[in-house]
């Protein structure tokens, strides 16, 4: 199938639309990127507090283990320190909770940033994208029949509007009755340029 842009608007306009779906793919999905990263940073007291909390029950389980040591008493001192280790690593635990939660949010606002706008214009694009191609398509292999030249100069007649049929001449249709292949191979041109193909 030949395909020449610069002379047939109809392919060009095809182009134009893949190329502003492609962009609109794209900038969404840099978007909920971006807002990913921002939400993200939500994290960064969680992770704090995580940290803390770790370190504080690390030195708290350490200075337990070393008091127990004193002779008679240690038992009984280890036992605070024990307590105050736990609360830490409860600490810790809410951090990296709250590192979690926001982890969630922001991969959910990221998905919904993305999906939402693109399967709009997919939904608007898409149909009618896979609708021209069938009948881009069709027509590819009409016009290499016996008789498809004369099959689309009938679609032309019937579908074209009437100002592209009037520049062909005020009895085109008398014309295309009467078999004139310069009208037939004119209308077949005119179907087959409104899909962005070329008459061979």
């Amino acid at each position: 199938m030949k395909i020449y842009a610069d002379r047939f608007p109809r392919f060009l306009l095809q182009v134009f639309s893949d190329l502003l779906v492609i962009a609109w793919v794209y900038a969404w999905i840099r978007a909920a990127l971006w807002l990913q990263d921002q939400v993200q940073k939500l994290g960064v007291p969680g992770q704090k507090l995580e940290g803390a909390g770790s370190a504080l029950a690390d030195n708290l389980a350490d200075a337990g283990s070393k008091v127990g040591r004193v002779p008679l008493v240690g038992d009984q001192l280890t036992e605070p320190f024990g307590k105050a280790a736990d609360a830490a690593r409860a600490v810790a635990a809410a951090g990296q909770s709250q590192q979690d939660v926001v982890g969630d949010l922001a991969m959910a606002l990221a998905i919904i940033t993305a999906v939402v706008p693109i399967l709009f214009v997919l939904l608007l694009w898409l149909p009618l994208r896979v609708r021209w191609i069938r009948r881009a398509s069709a027509a590819s292999r009409v016009r290499k029949s016996p008789a498809g030249r004369d099959l689309l100069a009938l679609r032309a007649l019937a579908t074209q509007p009437l100002s592209k049929l009037a520049k062909l001449g005020p009895d085109v249709a008398e014309s295309w009755r009467a078999s004139d292949d310069s009208t037939v191979e004119a209308l077949a041109a005119l179907e087959l340029k409104s899909l962005g193909l070329r008459q061979r």
